[in-house]
C-alpha cells in the first residue's frame, strides 16, 4: 500500500511562522506565497492546502496559537486572588514587555488586527481578535470595579471611565513599540497611567 511521501515540515512550526507573518502583516496582506516562503522546504500549493485547507483555515489557528501563548498576558486582569491595582498593573507591564520580545513581530497582534485593512467578506475571520479585545476591555473594567466594591476606589462614573482611558492606552503599546519607542519610556508610562488609579482612591 502507498502511503505518499511523508511531509516535509513540521506543521507545528509552520503554524508559529505563519503566526509572525499574519502578525506583521494582518490577514489580507499576507499572500499564500508569504506563506509558502515562511513555512518552507519548498511545500507546494497542494501541499499547502492538504496541510491546512486554505488560507483562512490556517490563519484561525495562528489566532488560536496566539491566544493560547502570548496574549495569556493579560489575564491577570482576572485573578481574583490578587489585588484589583495589581492585576491591572501587571497586566500592563506583561503586555509591554511581550510586545517588545525580540523573537516574534513587535506589538500585539490582538490590537494590530483592528488597523490592519480588511474587506467586509473577510472581517469576520477576524472575529476571535475582536473578542480577544472585548474580554480584556471588560478584564480592565472589572479591576476598577472590584477597586469600587473592595472600597479603594470612589463609587463615580469617572472612575469607571478610566477602565476606557486604560483599555486606549493598552492598545496604543502596539504603536509605541512598532515605532521603537523604548520598552523603558512605555514602562515609565505605565507608572504615570497607575497614578490615574491613585488619584481616584477614596
Amino acid at each position: 500500500m502507498r502511503t505518499g511521501r511523508p511531509r516535509q515540515f513540521d506543521r507545528d512550526e509552520a503554524v508559529i511562522h505563519a503566526m509572525h507573518l499574519f502578525w506583521e502583516n494582518g490577514y489580507e496582506s499576507t499572500s499564500l506565497a508569504q506563506l509558502k516562503a515562511a513555512i518552507g522546504k519548498g511545500i507546494t500549493a497542494p501541499s499547502f492546502y492538504a496541510a491546512f485547507g486554505s488560507k483562512e483555515a490556517l490563519f484561525k489557528e495562528a489566532v488560536g496559537c496566539y491566544l493560547q501563548t502570548h496574549a495569556q498576558v493579560t489575564e491577570s486582569l482576572w485573578d481574583a486572588e490578587l489585588p484589583p491595582r495589581e492585576a491591572l498593573e501587571t497586566a500592563l507591564i506583561s503586555s509591554a514587555r511581550m510586545q517588545y520580545e525580540p523573537n516574534h513581530p513587535r506589538g500585539c497582534m490582538v490590537a494590530l488586527s483592528v488597523m490592519s485593512s480588511c474587506s467586509e467578506e473577510n472581517r469576520h475571520v477576524l472575529q476571535p481578535l475582536k473578542n480577544s479585545r472585548r474580554r480584556t476591555s471588560e478584564g480592565i473594567k472589572n479591576c476598577f470595579q472590584r477597586g469600587i466594591r473592595e472600597g479603594e476606589l470612589r463609587d463615580e462614573e469617572e472612575t469607571l471611565a478610566l477602565a476606557v482611558s486604560f483599555n486606549s492606552f493598552l492598545l496604543g503599546i502596539s504603536t509605541l513599540a512598532r515605532d521603537d519607542v523604548p520598552l523603558a519610556e512605555t514602562e515609565r508610562a505605565i507608572t504615570q497611567m497607575m497614578k490615574l488609579w491613585d488619584a481616584a482612591r477614596i
